[in-house]
């Protein structure tokens, strides 16, 4: 009896500490991995009609937290008047496609309402406390991926009340650079003319890699815009495009560059831009979104064919 009690303790002490091998491992593939990862997620605009720019970056959202970024390190920007809104007949979820899964639910707001202004994004950027809430914490050896849907013009992007001209945007990203409060930076744009964010006044030497959904001289176009119950476009074509390239292949065998070339041929109402240090096109996805091997959304029906008309 002594020895079957003495050879059952040793079968439970082998397996906690497999068990706490395993755990260790699991941490480590899930998040010191991407710890110097950081994201900023960002729907300048409100209204109803304007559904799709809050959806895209929910949608962005998931994505992101299943590839592996941890959610203290993506901040979201997004004025959160459409879940709830009165003309919502699916009250307090919002859809991206055809398919209606709701993308709303789970996703941490960092900042709503009036706090979605240009101001707010350039203090999140620069890690200004003033800020209010959640800011870039970023250093010298991290990865900043950042990502901006709404309306556009010529060498301007818009927020709810106010617009952040090109200049400005590029001024900061300087700071940035010069303070070394990243290594790297890839910056994804949805708006007309946003390649005007762009073009011209984006150096090669800031090891920053940006597309845009359009040339600085088109507009950039909704797509999944004919659901009979909501009146509304549900996506971005460009925004789309990259959300499901990120959530349908293995990022860490997915290049920058082959992201880009994907999402240029889906997007062909615009012509999609690329700009800046483009040697960084041969970097890795996983670099900036999460290199998690194995995502929950993967297994699931997969994302709607967008209807390129």
């Amino acid at each position: 009896m002594l020895r079957f009690s003495l050879l059952f303790i040793h079968c439970l002490f082998i397996v906690f500490v497999q068990s706490r091998f395993n755990s260790t491992i699991e941490y480590f593939d899930e998040n010191l991995s991407d710890k110097n990862k950081w994201a900023i997620l960002v729907a300048g605009s409100n209204g109803f009609y304007n559904y799709r720019h809050q959806a895209d970056v929910c949608h962005a959202y998931h994505v992101l937290r299943s590839k592996g970024i941890k959610p203290e390190h993506i901040i979201t920007m997004m004025y959160d008047d459409i879940a709830h809104n009165k003309m919502n007949p699916f009250r307090g979820k919002i859809f991206n496609d055809y398919s209606h899964r709701d993308w709303y639910k789970g996703v941490v707001i960092d900042y709503k309402g009036k706090n979605v202004n240009s101001e707010t994004f350039l203090k999140v950027l620069k890690g200004d406390k003033s800020a209010g809430g959640k800011v870039l914490r970023s250093g010298k050896n991290d990865d900043v991926f950042i990502y901006f849907t709404d309306h556009g013009a010529p060498g301007l992007i818009a927020f709810p009340d106010d617009e952040l001209y090109a200049t400005r945007f590029m001024a900061t990203l300087k700071y940035l650079h010069r303070h070394k409060r990243y290594s790297k930076l890839v910056i994804y744009i949805e708006a007309c003319e946003s390649g005007s964010m762009f073009q011209g006044i984006l150096p090669s030497n800031l090891n920053i890699y940006a597309t845009t959904a359009a040339s600085p001289t088109e507009s950039s176009y909704g797509t999944f815009c004919d659901d009979p119950n909501i009146a509304a476009c549900l996506a971005d074509l460009y925004s789309y495009d990259w959300i499901v390239d990120s959530q349908t292949h293995q990022l860490t065998r997915r290049t920058l560059d082959q992201q880009y070339r994907e999402v240029k041929r889906e997007t062909n109402l615009s012509h999609v831009q690329r700009y800046g240090d483009t040697n960084m096109g041969k970097l890795h996805v996983s670099e900036f979104q999460g290199s998690r091997n194995k995502d929950s959304i993967e297994n699931d029906e997969p994302p709607m064919k967008v209807n390129h008309t």
